[in-house]
């Protein structure tokens, strides 16, 4: 034959390299659990922003960027803890002990540094207990938690004495530092950026970061997916699962500090009471797995952005707060469902 060999007449010719190269890129994006999320986060914001004059406003769009901020920076913290295997039930507790601990600090006539160290330390101090009482305590992290929620909140009341905290002048707080203080709450970046949106993006960003681009990542990943081989390979499981509650504690020191500075009252009894079913939620719809060893930080800023949207949208709709409450826990239940099916689908 001149022309070299003819295809044969059931074969197809075969696909230039570039176009492999394309159709694989394709589906690896495809295959991303943040896709769906983002995918389902358009198609709410599009009804939204139809069946609502307000939603894609400015002023209601930061406002949503504001009111997420601190669910968001917790959640960063659970994506850790979630990833290495376990759950934190206690933030909501460390959340308020924290925040308070800190207003008291400032009335009682200390600099902004040393209050906001000594808020960020007790929040660390309660994820470190919890790290030991989950890893070499033998605890189950959700039994170890739960009691720390009811022992953390005790702990606050009898701070508190049961009575409000309350930020201002008047109490004691020294007007510079009351000025710093509020800022971090209730300023804007350029007049216009809520600070609490600043810090939960620079939160993000550094948990993105340490997540996806460090050793640490690597290993609360390898944990996560599976202990026993992680232990195998030389990893210390225990230590990584430690810190991963040291970061969640942490952050929910920072978001119960970041609260008060905003709204400077608040009472041990109520402050922060359920935030942790909300935080758990929204790490969950982001991708993250109960099972552990799945969930990155960008799943999970945008399954705080679904949870932030949905909530502002039903306000804007005029929809009850006890019928909110039941859609928030249908989008729970449907993100949880989703998880444990596409994980079996995997392991089958």
């Amino acid at each position: 034959m001149s022309g070299g060999a003819s295809l044969g007449a059931g074969a197809e010719p075969a696909r230039p390299a570039s176009h492999r190269k394309s159709a694989s890129i394709l589906s690896r994006i495809a295959a991303r659990k943040e896709i769906g999320v983002l995918l389902a986060l358009i198609v709410m914001c599009a009804f939204l922003a139809l069946a609502t004059d307000n939603f894609l406003t400015t002023l209601n769009l930061l406002n949503v960027g504001r009111q997420i901020s601190l669910l968001g920076i917790m959640a960063v913290g659970m994506t850790f803890v979630l990833i290495s295997g376990e759950i934190d039930l206690s933030v909501g507790s460390t959340y308020a002990l924290s925040g308070l601990g800190t207003g008291m600090l400032i009335v009682m006539g200390w600099g902004l540094l040393p209050a906001l160290a000594a808020g960020l330390a007790s929040g660390a101090a309660i994820g470190l207990v919890n790290g030991v009482l989950s890893t070499y305590g033998r605890l189950p992290s959700l039994i170890a938690t739960l009691g720390m929620l009811s022992i953390v909140r005790g702990a606050a009341l009898l701070m508190t004495d049961g009575q409000p905290v309350t930020v201002n002048e008047r109490n004691g707080a020294l007007p510079d530092v009351l000025e710093r203080f509020e800022f971090m709450g209730q300023g804007y970046l350029f007049d216009v950026i809520p600070m609490q949106l600043v810090f939960f993006a620079l939160v993000a960003l550094v948990g993105w970061i340490v997540l996806a681009g460090t050793g640490f990542g690597f290993r609360a990943f390898a944990v996560g997916g599976s202990a026993k081989a992680a232990r195998v390979s030389g990893i210390n499981a225990e230590g990584v699962k430690i810190w991963a509650f040291v970061i969640m504690g942490t952050l929910a020191a920072f978001a119960g500090i970041l609260s008060l500075a905003f709204l400077p009252s608040g009472q041990a009894g109520r402050t922060g009471m359920g935030l942790e079913l909300d935080v758990i939620a929204a790490v969950v719809v982001g991708g993250a797995s109960l099972s552990g060893g799945v969930g990155t930080i960008l799943g999970t800023v945008l399954g705080v952005l679904i949870i932030g949207v949905l909530r502002n949208g039903l306000v804007l709709l005029g929809v009850s707060p006890f019928t909110q409450e039941v859609m928030i826990g249908l989008v729970i239940i449907i993100a949880v469902a989703i998880d444990k099916w596409s994980t079996r689908n995997r392991a089958g």
